[in-house]
């Protein structure tokens, strides 16, 4: 008889483009049967150990799918290191083209025998969905929208744009300086972020223009929203509907931006709009 307990599988990833290793790991209940793959990607100052994932990637898990997390490569966490954000030179050379890349050298991975630990017979890759919280949410659009191997794709309090933020002045400073520092509230850090970012949007535009490619979206697209998220603004969802009016759109009453979560999460169960989310996203891939 199948155990009711996942288990869990930790694994190195690579880039062709960059030589920094990134780990991720894998949840699944162990019964031999081919399974959906769900790929979960963190945020902007997250992590996929963060506050409540490694209970709700149980929980995906105990609910039939094959729950896998990244740490995006450069994000600030060391391979052996503390878990936490540590290298923030390496999160301040960050950029959107090489978190896309770092996505789909884990898609490469899963799809190339050997390449992980996991055991084929358990995965069902042609049920392959992305999540994404966050700045990770406007990433799972933007790879869905160029790898046709995306079945599905699920947005949690998801960014609608990348440069809506970055004003004339701001931009002039950034370029001026080469670097500009965002605080880590929960940390205490300092975090740079260096004008290597914006030079790599502007390059990259066609790339990664979310208003212009959630619009050619084929794949069946699930957005969820706090309406008192404290970072981005609920209008943000309604605005991807608004591009992608096939998509389905839940409003979650009194949730913030971590839909109740926090660092570190002690609890053995979610967070109540943590797990509605959760809730609703297992409705949809199924």
């Amino acid at each position: 008889m199948a155990s009711s307990t996942p288990i869990s599988t930790d694994f190195l990833l690579r880039n062709p483009n960059h030589t920094r290793p990134f780990a991720a790991d894998a949840r699944y209940l162990p019964d031999g049967q081919a399974k959906p793959v769900v790929v979960f990607v963190h945020g902007f100052k997250g992590f996929k150990d963060w506050g409540h994932f490694n209970v709700l990637a149980d929980y995906f898990a105990q609910q039939g799918f094959v729950f896998i997390k990244l740490n995006l490569s450069h994000n600030g966490v060391v391979v052996g290191g503390s878990g936490d954000l540590e290298d923030m030179e390496a999160f301040g050379h960050n950029n959107f083209s090489l978190e896309l890349d770092d996505l789909g050298a884990l898609l490469d991975a899963l799809y190339t025998p050997g390449a992980t630990p996991l055991p084929p017979a358990e995965l069902d890759l042609s049920r392959l969905a992305l999540i994404g919280h966050s700045r990770g949410g406007g990433l799972v659009l933007l790879k869905a929208a160029e790898d046709a191997r995306v079945t599905a794709v699920v947005g949690w309090a998801a960014i609608n744009d990348i440069d809506q933020r970055w004003s004339p002045d701001l931009m002039q400073r950034w370029q001026a300086d080469g670097v500009q520092y965002i605080d880590n509230a929960r940390t205490g850090q300092r975090m740079p972020l260096y004008y290597q970012l914006a030079e790599d949007y502007q390059r990259n535009k066609v790339r990664l223009d979310i208003p212009t490619l959630v619009r050619t979206l084929r794949q069946p697209l699930l957005l969820l929203h706090g309406d008192q998220d404290e970072t981005l603004p609920v209008r943000m969802a309604h605005d991807l509907q608004d591009w992608q009016p096939r998509a389905k759109l839940v409003i979650v009453p009194g949730a913030n931006h971590v839909f109740g979560g926090r660092h570190p999460w002690e609890e053995n169960g979610l967070p109540t709009d943590a797990q509605r989310v959760a809730d609703e996203t297992i409705a949809f891939l199924r």
